[in-house]
């Protein structure tokens, strides 16, 4: 990894493994998961949101999960869907994920809910994977692409790691196909970035790596949703929040939500479920 991406990873690890992060994402989604969810009305619960995304990645997965699949969720935060597919499959789950503080609150989780015999939580970024080729069934993968500094590189380590016939899942906020350029400014601001993958970008760079099939379940309009409902409950709950995160970070949360939600109104943005097949 060139020191430029390092220093990109190292910015993203930085973010999560800090206390104001780790304690808003805790409060606000509830410890579980940090994930963009489904929503079916305003009022709908964030974490009851995100646990209609996982289901709804599950219906494009044709492989069938069982004791003997073996299965990685890269970008895995606080381990909830690892938690997920191993109560509900009895398979194995590797959760890779870069911020220590988040793998600590998972492994802690995992072993609370009696999962940890299934669930192996590994520091660590998905621009290098620390395991050999072809070794998984299944890769899983709920909104952080976005934040690598080398999507390309990313999709390269997925096509290694994965078995032939093998399947890769995953979300991702994303810049629409026809994004007009510099609009999209604010947003790159928030997450440390130049820019995001589109649709067709993740297409044509899963088709490079050898991976087939390229279906993209749009699901746009839960975006603006999520970052309205993820607001929305910012404010509402900010006089609990500001006992345990800084004032600062609260106002910039607020400011870069907003952006998220500007961005989604104007039709900048996508977001859905990509499945490909090696």
């Amino acid at each position: 990894m060139s020191n430029e991406h390092a220093s990109a990873v190292d910015v993203a690890r930085e973010y999560y493994n800090s206390e104001d992060a780790d304690n808003f994402y805790a409060t606000i989604w509830g410890g579980n998961d940090i994930h963009v969810g489904l929503y079916y009305s305003d009022k709908d619960a964030i974490s009851d949101a995100s646990l209609r995304t996982q289901e709804r990645m599950l219906e494009h997965v044709s492989r069938t999960l069982g004791p003997e699949s073996h299965v990685i969720d890269l970008g895995s935060g606080y381990g909830g869907s690892a938690r997920y597919l191993a109560d509900r499959y009895g398979c194995k789950v590797v959760a890779l994920n870069l911020s220590e503080v988040e793998n600590d609150r998972a492994r802690k989780l995992n072993k609370e809910q009696g999962l940890d015999h299934l669930i192996e939580v590994i520091d660590g970024a998905f621009e290098d994977i620390p395991y050999p080729d072809e070794t998984f069934d299944l890769v899983w993968s709920q909104d952080s692409f976005l934040h690598s500094p080398d999507r390309e590189l990313v999709f390269r380590e997925v096509a290694r790691i994965l078995k032939k016939g093998g399947e890769f899942v995953f979300t991702d906020p994303m810049q629409a196909d026809d994004c007009p350029e510099d609009v999209l400014q604010p947003i790159f601001n928030r997450i440390h970035l130049e820019s995001m993958g589109s649709p067709g970008f993740y297409r044509n760079t899963a088709s490079a790596m050898g991976l087939e099939g390229g279906t993209f379940d749009e699901l746009t309009v839960h975006l603006k949703r999520h970052y309205s409902s993820v607001l929305k409950q910012t404010i509402e709950h900010e006089d609990k929040l500001k006992s345990r995160v800084s004032e600062e970070y609260i106002r910039n949360m607020k400011n870069g939500l907003q952006h998220w939600v500007n961005g989604a109104e104007k039709g900048y943005l996508a977001w859905g479920v990509l499945h490909f097949i090696k």
